[in-house]
């Protein structure tokens, strides 16, 4: 089975749960950790945490704020384990995109695709209106 681990600064990876939960509704295969709010636990002791319900059988794509940030870094101890992917920067798009794909395509090609995707979903609007405008005149 497929599960998720949102990991971010603050807030944020409740907030992206709230807008998943608005779209495609509520999935119990995701794990938060807001890292660096109130008296939480370290970062450290929560990884542990999600890796316990974890069963040899799951895979685990963890999706973190930043590159090169702490939540990131303290990641990077798990990365080589079998199972687990670790993908930085993530926006909506892309946890749509992995979150709804079909468990039986291969991971790294459904992270390859949800990055691809999220990338294109990346855009300056007020240029993009600009253009169109253009070519319509």
């Amino acid at each position: 089975m497929r599960k998720f681990l949102i990991a971010a600064h603050g807030t944020f990876a409740k907030g992206i749960q709230s807008s998943l939960e608005i779209i495609i509704g509520s999935m119990e295969n995701i794990f938060l950790i807001q890292a660096y709010i109130g008296e939480n636990k370290s970062i450290k002791e929560e990884i542990d945490a999600v890796l316990l319900q974890l069963t040899n059988n799951d895979e685990l794509i963890v999706f973190t704020d930043l590159l090169g940030g702490s939540v990131t870094n303290q990641m990077l101890q798990y990365a080589l384990r079998e199972n687990v992917y670790i993908v930085s920067g993530f926006n909506l798009p892309l946890l749509l995109d992995i979150l709804l794909a079909d468990e039986s395509t291969p991971i790294d090609e459904v992270i390859e695709t949800g990055i691809n995707n999220a990338k294109d979903q990346i855009v300056f609007v007020n240029e993009l209106i600009t253009k169109n405008k253009e070519e319509y005149d």
